[in-house]
């Protein structure tokens, strides 16, 4: 049997994106994005993105289906992001993926969008050890996973009980007038700033807290402390030093997300490592994790930053993976999920 042709749809946030996947090649990933319309906001307007998406689907579609040179006749399947995400932008892309099911008679799956941002290594590096463990790291979310089987094997071992990694970056790029988002810029001053500057707190790694919260993550301590230090220099009438506030909390970040990978790897048994997520991009997490694996002999798996962010091939080289361990498709009934939790990796038909 030939490798599964899928067409993956992503609209979950500030992107939309069509991915054409045949097996784990990857023949086409266009993405429109959203984000000049929301830097002046500050963050993501729910209604500026939604009606971004429903601007973007149709042509977006046309240059994926072009790029990749196939007929939509040829695909065995379309999977589209059911949740998490903003509601208004997760319905534009699920409407457009079951008109497309229904105009172009194929089966429809609805998949998990955290799961993707795991799985989207496969394209480079094929399929995954079982059982790795997940790092992910995007604007809403911070986890630890256990992945069993990409397809529909996934275990929470810990998450953010606030603010996530990628919150806390836009948050202290909004403090120092940096603009957003705040990941990218706040990467680049820190190129230039002295990492071990200023001692900003390691959220959740005291023996009390490493005693209940051992895998979990916290980031609006850090964010607050951030927050504290720059008001006590202007008050002092100093200047600020932004790109030594940017090293160091971008150290502090990526201090935390990389101990306690590890940490998990070491306490479960396993070996192999994968970074995902928009963060995942990240020049100083993707460092700092790499020299912790090594130093710990695990493998890392960390997919180049072009597919960290939101895309349409993570979700279509997710969907070849359900599709080959036999899942069934979602339908036409199933609707958007904003709470979707990440072990729950395929929506099931209604």
């Amino acid at each position: 049997m030939s490798e599964p042709l899928v067409l993956g749809i992503e609209s979950s946030c500030d992107e939309t994106s069509i991915g054409i996947v045949r097996g784990t090649q990857l023949l086409a990933n266009e993405v429109a994005s959203s984000v000049e319309l929301h830097a002046r906001f500050g963050g993501v307007v729910p209604e500026v993105a939604s009606r971004a998406h429903l601007e973007a689907i149709v042509p977006t579609l046309q240059r994926a289906l072009s790029k990749a040179e196939i007929s939509p006749t040829e695909l065995d399947a379309i999977a589209v992001t059911a949740g998490p995400g903003l509601m208004g932008s997760l319905v534009v892309g699920i409407a457009a993926a079951k008109a497309l099911a229904l105009a172009w008679n194929k089966p429809l799956y609805g998949l998990n969008h955290l799961v993707g941002h795991v799985g989207v290594d496969m394209l480079e590096h094929g399929a995954l050890a079982q059982p790795s463990l997940g790092l992910l790291v995007s604007g809403g979310h911070t986890s630890l996973l256990r992945v069993g089987d990409i397809a529909g094997d996934i275990e929470e071992l810990g998450s953010t009980i606030d603010d996530a990694a990628g919150e806390a970056y836009d948050k202290v790029a909004r403090l120092l007038g940096l603009g957003y988002p705040g990941g990218p810029v706040i990467d680049k001053m820190a190129s230039e700033g002295n990492p071990s500057a200023i001692r900003f707190p390691r959220g959740l790694t005291s023996q009390r807290d490493m005693e209940r919260h051992r895998f979990d993550f916290s980031f609006s301590g850090l964010k607050t402390a951030v927050a504290r230090w720059v008001e006590q220099r202007e008050m002092e009438g100093k200047d600020i030093p932004v790109a030594d506030v940017c090293a160091s909390f971008q150290e502090a970040v990526a201090d935390v997300l990389t101990a306690k990978t590890v940490d998990a790897a070491e306490h479960f048994g396993v070996t192999e490592v994968i970074l995902g997520g928009g963060v995942a991009a990240n020049s100083r997490l993707r460092g700092l994790l790499e020299e912790r694996c090594q130093a710990g002999n695990l493998t890392l798996r960390r997919p180049r930053p072009g597919l960290c962010t939101d895309n349409g091939a993570m979700i279509a080289v997710l969907g070849v993976a359900v599709i080959t361990a036999g899942h069934q498709p979602s339908g036409l009934s199933f609707g958007a999920d904003s709470g979707l939790p990440v072990t729950q990796v395929v929506v099931k038909c209604q």
